[in-house]
């Protein structure tokens, strides 16, 4: 996991020094400065000279499986980001299955999409 912002990285250090719901942050914080990266995910607002808080869950081959994009002033849940993550995961070694809203974790109840399913979600999520 890797955090990317337009701030420097003394304004990322000043973060984790002094924020405490970043006490806890081990993963690498990157500083995109010319807003270069932001521009690429289409985040960046050029007459603000601010970006949008986007969150991205990348697979390791480089392709792009989960996309999030807050404005400026919509914090993010951690939780929810994790449980993309590990749906991601899950879905990676189960491509036949759907990890509905509230699943959590493995084990959890997944769906097998298809054209039977479609206006019927809930009950099949109540078997």
């Amino acid at each position: 996991m890797v955090t990317v912002s337009c701030d420097t990285q003394f304004t990322h250090l000043a973060w984790q020094r002094d924020e405490k719901e970043l006490a806890g942050v081990k993963y690498p914080m990157g500083a995109d400065t010319t807003g270069n990266l932001a521009r690429m995910f289409g985040v960046y607002l050029d007459d603000a000279g601010l970006s949008l808080r986007g969150t991205f869950i990348i697979a390791p081959d480089g392709k792009l499986m989960n996309a999030e994009v807050n404005f400026l002033n919509m914090g993010r849940n951690i939780d929810e980001l994790l449980r993309r993550l590990k749906a991601n995961i899950y879905l990676a070694r189960k491509t036949a299955e759907g990890c509905p809203a509230k699943w959590k974790d493995e084990g959890d109840k997944t769906l097998t999409p298809g054209p039977e399913m479609v206006g019927r979600v809930h009950e099949a999520l109540q078997k």
